[in-house]
């Protein structure tokens, strides 16, 4: 039952060996209620001639499709539609999809969807040996080549503030993508890369299990402390 469930996720997040964004959509939305929309996606910076090839060094530069030339997250941000618009109806999604098959999907977090902690990708793989060396439980983990996030059962803001005001420090690299915020998921292609699965869902049909937030920021400020030369397991 295991294996024919893998199969069926490697289905729906791959078609024809081709990142299927409107697979992966139509999954979170309808199968997880996780609320999604299309990002605002990438275009080509520059045209090479056909059949050209690219010499050592040399890349196709990929810019936001948003009307910001300097955008800091190409890519990997609503834009139209915004963020409000996020939503579990399948008919919404296949429509946005089939119209913009490449487009990242995001996902809107807060409310009754899932919130995520967010590091540097360098302090994000020493954060998971620690966690994983504490025994602390994990929930999904994305990556990209820049940053990952954790991604946590959801909260309020009071709940976030009363949490950080507890901690004596809470390291700098951390981020809270909570109410009003947003992730981009697998299989999306944004400015940083290729977004993937650090630490995929279990393959069940049910939403994934996720972690509460305090017990991730608890251990996160603990491996940052508790570094033998006193310094911090995070920094990057």
């Amino acid at each position: 039952m295991r294996e024919i469930l893998g199969r069926r996720r490697k289905l729906l997040f791959r078609r024809g060996g081709k990142p299927a964004q409107l697979g992966a959509a139509l999954h979170y939305a309808t199968e997880w209620q996780w609320p999604v929309l299309p990002g605002v996606g990438l275009r080509s910076g520059g045209r090479q001639p056909a059949g050209a090839r690219l010499g050592l060094g040399e890349r196709v530069t990929r810019r936001c499709s948003c009307p910001d030339p300097d955008c800091v997250v190409p890519g990997a941000h609503p834009f139209d539609p915004g963020l409000l618009a996020a939503t579990t109806d399948a008919r919404m999604v296949r429509w946005w999809w089939t119209n913009r098959p490449d487009a990242p999907v995001v996902l809107a977090t807060g409310g009754r969807a899932p919130c995520a902690v967010s590091l540097p990708a360098v302090a994000g793989a020493r954060a998971l040996a620690a966690l994983d060396h504490f025994g602390v439980r994990l929930g999904p983990v994305l990556a990209t080549p820049t940053r990952w996030s954790l991604l946590v059962s959801p909260y309020g803001l009071p709940e976030l503030g009363e949490l950080l005001h507890s901690q004596d420090w809470v390291p700098s690299s951390l981020r809270f993508h909570g109410e009003g915020g947003y992730v981009v998921l697998p299989p999306s292609r944004i400015g940083a890369g290729q977004v993937r699965w650090e630490r995929p869902p279990a393959a069940t049909p049910a939403a994934p299990w996720l972690p509460k937030v305090a017990t991730i920021v608890d251990a996160l400020v603990t491996a940052s402390t508790g570094s033998p030369d006193g310094g911090s397991r995070l920094a990057y």
